[in-house]
C-alpha cells in the first residue's frame, strides 16, 4: 500500500507557505533572523511544534511568519515546499500566502511579487512542481474594513494567481464580513476559496458559499452537523480541502476515530485531501493518504478517486488535469 500511494499522481490544494516550510528552512531562518525568538535547533524546533489548541497554533505560526521578512526569504521557502512535494509524487500545489504578514513585516510589495515568480520558476526547473497562488486574508489581524491583501493582489497579480482566501481565527470572525474583498477579487477573475467550518459550525460554511461564493471550502469538516448543508455541498459539487493530521494537531478534532471524513464521503460530498501546515504538522501527502486507509478503511480505488477529486477540483489548465487523470487511472490499473 505504501507503494501504491506514492505512485499516486497528487495534487495539493490546501497548503500555507509558512506552515509548510520543512524544519531545516525554518531553522535557516531563525538563524538568518536571531531577534526573532524561534528555536534553532533542531529537537527544540520540533518540540516548539506541539500545539496545544488552534489558538496556540496560530500564535506559533505567526511568530515564524515574522521570520520571512525578505524576497530571498519566500523563495528558500518555495523551493524547500516544491521538494517536499515532488517527494510525495505531487506535481501541482496550490500555495495559500498570507501578503498581509509579508508586507507587514516590511517587505516592498513588489519584492514580493518577484520572490513568487521566481520561486515558482524555481520549483518547476529544480523539481518539476507547478505551483499557483491563493492569496488570503488573515482573519483576526486584518480586519474586514482593512482591504490591503486584495489591494496588493489587484495591484500586483504575480504569474500562477489563481484565487483569494481567508484564513486564521473564525471565532468572531464572520465570513460575511470579508465579502467585499471576496467581490473585488471575484470581479477581477479570481476564484473564492475561504477557510470555514474548521473549529466553528456549520453556519460559516453556509455563509462562505452565500456570501463570498465559495468555490472550495478549507476544512469544512463541521459539515457533518447540517444534513442540509451536505446535500447542498454534494449537488453543487463543492469540494472541501479536508486534513485530517492538521485536525487532530489543532485539536480541531480530539480523536481520529471522530475525524468526520468518512461520513463526508458517505454523504457524496466531493473531498480533497491535503496537509495545511505539513512542516508544523510533520505530515505529508502520502501520509494522508495512509492514514486514511489504515483508519478509514478506504481502498485503492477510493483512494484513487480522492486523487482524481483533487485533480479536477485545481485551478490547473486541462491539458495539466488531462495527464494526471490519465496517470491515477494508469496507477489505479496496475495496483501501484
Amino acid at each position: 500500500m505504501h507503494a501504491y500511494v506514492h505512485a499516486l499522481p497528487k495534487v495539493e490544494l490546501h497548503l500555507h507557505l509558512v506552515g509548510s516550510a520543512p524544519l531545516d528552512a525554518v531553522r535557516e531562518l531563525a538563524l538568518r533572523h536571531p531577534d526573532g525568538g524561534v528555536p534553532t535547533d533542531h529537537d527544540e524546533l520540533v518540540r516548539y511544534y506541539e500545539f496545544t489548541d488552534f489558538t496556540h497554533f496560530i500564535t506559533v505560526y505567526g511568530k515564524v511568519s515574522r521570520l520571512v521578512r525578505t524576497g530571498a526569504d519566500i523563495t528558500t521557502l518555495l523551493v524547500g515546499i516544491a521538494r517536499d512535494l515532488a517527494a510525495s509524487n505531487a506535481h501541482y500545489a496550490e500555495v495559500t500566502i498570507t501578503a498581509f504578514d509579508h508586507l507587514n513585516n516590511g517587505m516592498d510589495p513588489a519584492e514580493l511579487s518577484e520572490a513568487l515568480t521566481e520561486g515558482r520558476k524555481r520549483a518547476l526547473a529544480e523539481h518539476s512542481v507547478v505551483l499557483a497562488w491563493i492569496f488570503d486574508i488573515p482573519a483576526g489581524l486584518e480586519r474586514a474594513k482593512d482591504e490591503r491583501t486584495v489591494d496588493w493582489v489587484l495591484a500586483h497579480m504575480p504569474e500562477g494567481t489563481v484565487a483569494f482566501g481567508v484564513g486564521g481565527q473564525e471565532a468572531g470572525m464572520p465570513r460575511a464580513s470579508f465579502r467585499r474583498s471576496f467581490d473585488r477579487a471575484r470581479e477581477a477573475g479570481l476564484h473564492s476559496v475561504p477557510h470555514a467550518g474548521e473549529t466553528v459550525g456549520p453556519e460559516e460554511i453556509w455563509a462562505a458559499v452565500r456570501e463570498l461564493g465559495a468555490e472550495r471550502i478549507g476544512h469544512g469538516v463541521s459539515a457533518v452537523q447540517d444534513r442540509d448543508l451536505l446535500r447542498h455541498l454534494a449537488h453543487e459539487g463543492i469540494p472541501l480541502e479536508v486534513c485530517p493530521t492538521s485536525n487532530l494537531r489543532t485539536r480541531a478534532v480530539l480523536d481520529i476515530a471522530q475525524h468526520p471524513m468518512p461520513l463526508l464521503l458517505e454523504a457524496g460530498v466531493p473531498v480533497t485531501l491535503a496537509t495545511d501546515d505539513p512542516g508544523m504538522f510533520h505530515t505529508d501527502l502520502d501520509r494522508e493518504y495512509l492514514l486514511c486507509h489504515e483508519q478509514f478503511g478506504l481502498s485503492r480505488g477510493e483512494l484513487a478517486d480522492i486523487a482524481r477529486t483533487g485533480v479536477r477540483s485545481a485551478f490547473c489548465g486541462p491539458e495539466l488535469k488531462a495527464d494526471l487523470l490519465a496517470r491515477i487511472s494508469a496507477v489505479e490499473r496496475s495496483g501501484g
